[in-house]
């Protein structure tokens, strides 16, 4: 397993440039909300704690994760952001709905960063169960929205 470790909170913020001229969009799916929303708070602390203002983070929410390719599509034409996380969750059901979903969201994410000159960071947990992702997004193997917002910044520096 990827994270069984590391843990996805720990970052050397003395490696990461400092986030307080970069303005941020972060795209949520309204799916799986208590994942969702550990990882936004996971994004958050971390975009804050590297240099970040409040007032340079915009969130807007989605239905689901394979919204959030179009969500981000539309902030980063619309919102002069450095870089978008687009967090979402999907989890292994009875039928091959997960598959699609998951193939589809990593696939638009991936389109998105060849399209377009701002970097679209992928915080979508694709776990074969709730514990699985509640340990990725807040548990027992920190916060991937935590490592996604370090991603962002350093993205977003490269663009600088």
């Amino acid at each position: 397993m990827a994270t069984a470790n590391k843990n996805l909170s720990v970052y050397d913020k003395t490696t990461i440039p400092n986030a307080k001229n970069f303005r941020f969009g972060i795209v949520v799916s309204e799916w799986n909300t208590e994942i969702t929303e550990g990882l936004y708070n996971g994004a958050i602390d971390a975009l804050l704690d590297c240099g970040a203002t409040e007032s340079n983070i915009i969130r807007w929410d989605v239905p689901g994760s394979f919204e959030l390719t179009f969500g981000s599509k539309k902030m980063i034409e619309s919102q002069n952001v450095d870089a978008v996380i687009a967090i979402g969750s999907v989890i292994q059901g009875e039928t091959k709905h997960f598959d699609f979903v998951c193939d589809a969201t990593a696939q638009g994410i991936k389109d998105l960063n060849i399209l377009t000159d701002t970097p679209v960071i992928f915080c979508v947990l694709t776990d074969n169960t709730m514990q699985q992702a509640i340990d990725r997004s807040g548990g027992i193997h920190g916060n991937k929205g935590a490592e996604a917002a370090i991603a962002a910044i350093k993205m977003a520096a490269l663009g600088d």
